[in-house]
């Protein structure tokens, strides 16, 4: 085996033992205390709901394990079996090489990765989700969003493919810049028109009807200078019985989003607390700052994928004859390659991310507070989302810096507690 592939290997295999190592962690640090509820707790959840809490993370989490060992034996037999090359030469003999065909090839790759998650898609949807009383959505409705979710695939994906494919032989040596901008655009595209055309092809969306809500959630709109068109619920009770709220879109295609089961599971200032939050996150411009870091992950994978396509030895490694040049079928395989081997790398900086996720969650919680006047508004909005999605109360501090992008909810009590 090539050295680089043994590096690759023992990266994967590490990331995959440290997955369930942490899993296991978790797993014991919930059942250990699954039998009463912690003092901390007590009065904000009864014993029932408690344990159901703890049966729901458990079951997630034991499947979780399952898919996981499952994804990297896949993912083993794909990189070090030569099937990719194997796979490659039998299409680029068959359909050729131009870039229609190599843009071909890889979105074949990504239908084939997905159509290996659907069964697991399907338990978690109709076992897991059915059983702790969550699941609304029938099998039709189920099919018919991964049917819509491959068309789009096709519609904008496909052409997506093929324009970055055409840069590396438009621009050549500088064609990862150019195809970094191109996604970029088409990224802040789609946040752009999400809300007014793709999003309502899977929700119904519309206006939150006149009354003391709609007046309440535009007052705080109002005074808290949030520059917004429309308030709106989306269907969310046709899936599931979780709940939330966003707002989505930019400049004058802005909205704020409440999903219908969180209006049925909340009183009009918990409602109001929640929209705050969301509103703090826009003032405090954390959406911007995700996105910068979401550009500069774009620049840097390009920037990575051009170097890596110049390298003999990294194709070799995967059983890929190195050709060299800027046509397309020549990076291709070290595109592909990437995309496989991406989240092995991305994996152990997950906790530095989550910290920053999680400081935004503070402080969008803190604006929230300031928009209302005062916090057990919050902190009531908080309890009750935290009941009825079932979520974990008690994970361990390890996993949950790699897993957590939002702190528990006893981690918000006690700064917004400490903020008053």
């Amino acid at each position: 085996m090539h050295p680089f592939a043994v590096i690759a290997l023992v990266l994967i295999l590490a990331r995959v033992v440290t997955e369930l190592w942490l899993s296991g962690l978790n797993q014991r640090h919930v059942r250990e205390r699954a039998n009463e509820v912690p003092p901390v707790l007590r009065g904000i959840i009864d014993v029932a709901m408690y344990r159901r809490s703890v049966e729901y993370t458990l079951a997630k989490s034991r499947f979780g394990d399952i898919v996981n060992v499952f994804d990297t034996a896949v993912l083993i037999a794909v990189l070090f079996s030569c099937l990719l090359p194997w796979a490659f030469g039998k299409f680029s003999g068959s359909f050729g090489t131009s870039i229609l065909a190599m843009a071909g090839f890889l979105f074949v790759a990504g239908i084939a990765s997905t159509i290996l998650d659907l069964p697991f898609a399907w338990y978690v949807q109709f076992k897991i989700e059915e059983r702790f009383g969550f699941n609304t959505t029938t099998m039709k409705t189920w099919i018919v969003d991964r049917i819509k979710a491959l068309l789009l695939a096709l519609l904008l994906g496909y052409p997506l493919l093929v324009l970055v494919l055409k840069l590396i032989e438009w621009t050549r040596p500088n064609w990862w810049l150019w195809a970094a901008a191109v996604v970029i655009v088409f990224q802040l595209l789609l946040l752009l028109i999400a809300p007014a055309i793709i999003m309502p092809l899977f929700n119904k969306f519309t206006p939150l009807p006149e009354g003391e809500l709609r007046q309440r959630l535009f007052a705080l709109a109002q005074r808290t200078h949030f520059p917004t068109r429309s308030i709106e619920v989306m269907d969310g009770s046709k899936r599931s019985r979780h709940s939330n709220a966003f707002f989505t879109g930019l400049g004058r295609f802005r909205k704020i989003v409440l999903f219908d089961t969180l209006i049925a599971q909340l009183a009009e200032p918990e409602l109001e607390s929640v929209v705050a939050h969301e509103i703090g996150h826009y003032k405090k411009r954390h959406v911007i700052k995700m996105l910068s870091v979401s550009i500069a992950g774009v620049v840097v994978a390009f920037a990575a994928i051009a170097w890596l396509a110049r390298q003999q030895w990294f194709y070799r490694a995967f059983g890929f004859a190195y050709q060299g040049g800027f046509a397309a079928a020549n990076v291709v395989p070290a595109i592909l390659l990437f995309a496989l081997l991406a989240e092995t790398i991305s994996f152990w900086f997950s906790p530095l991310l989550h910290v920053w996720s999680r400081r935004f969650e503070y402080e969008a919680d803190a604006f929230a507070c300031g928009a209302m006047g005062e916090t057990q508004s919050l902190i009531q909005a908080l309890r009750a989302l935290t009941k009825n999605n079932l979520s974990n109360l008690t994970p361990h501090p390890l996993y949950s810096s790699f897993y957590y992008s939002h702190p528990t909810l006893l981690e918000r009590e006690r700064a917004l507690r400490i903020a008053v």
